[in-house]
């Protein structure tokens, strides 16, 4: 073959927008070998009728196929390997396509949630009307003075997970009716996970009613709660409430979301009816 007939490989990079480099990683994986390698210098020549074969390259790896599955097609050429290859590529970008719109939602969710938090009105006590929540619970009692206390009951939660929970400020703790009652704030009976609709978990969950809830927030983390379950339980007996299930309490800006503990709020719930 004439020298003329042959590019080198820097020519066939500004032909075909492709770096040398990702050229020299598909010689070297033997997806497209060069036609040519000079024993003396190494340098790497390419024909013009590689050039349809680097363009079936270019094309699938802009459909995001993987380089293995284009190997494949390119040691065995026809349109019915190549319909196949499609296919599935198709199946997997329809796949991807739920996992980002999954993202999606939880990104706006976690928007949601700081941004309520960043507008909270501290330290009034409101009633005022939840949805039903899925959770994840486990009953454990602990005295987390952070986030970070939180951790080994949050790992127990995830066991029957295929893989590492993330659940950044929806993770709680909770008081039951009868020690809220009776004013016993330490330590806490329960830590559970607010779920979202598109959280996926494997393990046990149960859903909180729809009901009316005494809540308050506060600039600070669990350490400085029992002040405001006080506060909480005055207004409630105050108001003819009575306490109708156990206390949900879950700091919505910690460690997770910023070192600046002046910025920690925490929203303390308990459930109420009329007496």
């Amino acid at each position: 073959m004439k020298n003329s007939e042959l590019f080198q490989i820097g020519e066939v990079s500004r032909l075909f927008h492709i770096s040398v480099s990702i050229l020299r990683h598909y010689d070297r994986i033997g997806l497209l070998k060069p036609e040519y390698t000079d024993p003396d210098t190494g340098y790497r020549y390419y024909s013009t009728r590689q050039f349809e074969c680097l363009n079936t390259i270019r094309y699938l790896r802009a459909l995001d196929m993987p380089l293995e599955q284009i190997s494949t097609f390119l040691r065995n050429r026809n349109p019915d390997t190549i319909h196949d290859l499609l296919l599935k590529q198709k199946e997997e970008v329809r796949r991807r396509r739920q996992e980002l719109l999954l993202i999606e939602r939880k990104i706006d969710n976690r928007l949601s949630q700081i941004d309520d938090a960043l507008s909270s009105r501290l330290e009034e006590i409101t009633v005022s009307r939840y949805p039903k929540r899925r959770i994840a619970s486990i009953r454990k009692q602990v005295s987390p003075k952070n986030y970070l206390d939180l951790e080994q009951s949050i790992r127990q939660l995830e066991q029957s997970e295929e893989t590492s929970v993330t659940f950044l400020g929806k993770v709680g703790v909770g008081i039951f009716r009868e020690n809220l009652i009776s004013r016993r704030f330490h330590p806490y009976d329960l830590v559970f996970i607010l779920l979202d609709e598109e959280d996926r978990f494997r393990g046990d969950t149960s859903v909180l009613p729809e009901t009316d809830c005494a809540s308050l927030r506060f600039q600070g983390g669990h350490e400085k709660a029992v002040h405001y379950y006080e506060q909480l339980l005055a207004y409630i007996e105050t108001h003819g409430l009575k306490v109708s299930g156990f206390s949900r309490e879950i700091t919505m800006i910690d460690y997770g979301l910023t070192d600046d503990t002046s910025k920690f709020v925490t929203e303390i719930q308990i459930p109420v009816e009329n007496t």
